[in-house]
């Protein structure tokens, strides 16, 4: 039997094929997990080509429309889970946004304001939405996607991206502490240099300054990775699947870095 067989996981901004929450969608249903994707309304079209990829592994699949900024729409997200399936097992936070000018004294109030309420709140509510759930159960899963900016700056990232995943990493480690004892255990996946719409931006912006390509940008960025290259999101997919299943059994409050030795410092 697959590690994940008849557990259900609810996988938060997965609707884009190339993300890094399609590739752990991906992932927990080849598990054999039940899976639930959400991401905002206009990406309804990315969803339901996620339900069909999800479905086609043999799994239960469904796709719930949300915006992590609003409390309310968590919720009824959750219920309706609840109420079709019965349970939730696993949470994936993986919606966040990257926003903001590498130069802070540019970072406007909307840059915090969208960088906090979507990359701690949001992740913060859809936690508190599942929790009780997860409680009447016999525990659960929490696995929160943050970065390896949020253990060590980097050069070219936004203030206000950067603060949001340090403050991403101390809230899964204070819901570790808060939840062991009742089998819920909550930890957190640092990815580095991934392949995604994210990544790309970052290396134009790299490119612009510096004056150079975007494939010498990433051939200067490969140069910084001990390993030499920057992976595809299939690779956070495989972290956060190993953290669900119950070979993590005994890990909560990790923080787990997917970027090829990658080790920044304050």
């Amino acid at each position: 039997m697959k590690p994940l067989a008849h557990k259900v996981a609810i996988v938060t901004g997965a609707g884009h094929a190339k993300g890094i929450g399609r590739a752990i969608a991906v992932k927990l249903a080849e598990q054999g997990a039940n899976v639930v994707v959400t991401d905002l309304q206009q990406a309804a079209a990315d969803m339901d080509s996620a339900v069909t990829q999800l479905s086609g592994l043999g799994v239960d699949a469904m796709a719930v429309a949300v915006d992590v900024m609003d409390k309310t729409q968590i919720e009824n997200c959750v219920q309706r889970v609840l109420d079709h399936y019965g349970r939730i097992d696993i949470l994936v936070n993986n919606a966040g946004v990257g926003v903001g000018s590498p130069d802070f004294t540019e970072l406007t109030d909307q840059d915090w304001n969208l960088s906090l309420q979507v990359n701690v709140k949001g992740m913060a509510d859809f936690c508190q939405a599942v929790i009780p759930a997860m409680q009447a159960q016999g525990g659960g899963s929490i696995i929160n996607i943050a970065s390896l900016a949020g253990l060590g700056a980097i050069e070219a990232i936004p203030a206000c991206y950067t603060a949001s995943k340090f403050a991403a990493i101390g809230l899964t480690k204070q819901l570790a502490v808060n939840y062991a004892k009742q089998n819920i255990r909550c930890n957190a996946v640092c990815p580095g240099s991934i392949v995604t719409q994210m990544h790309k931006q970052t290396l134009e912006f790299i490119a612009a300054e510096h004056g150079i390509s975007v494939e010498e940008a990433q051939q200067h960025e490969d140069a910084s990775i001990p390993m030499g290259y920057s992976a595809e999101p299939s690779v956070v997919g495989d972290a956060v699947a190993y953290l669900a299943s119950p070979a993590a059994s005994y890990m909560t409050g990790v923080t787990m870095p997917v970027a090829g030795g990658m080790s920044p410092g304050i």
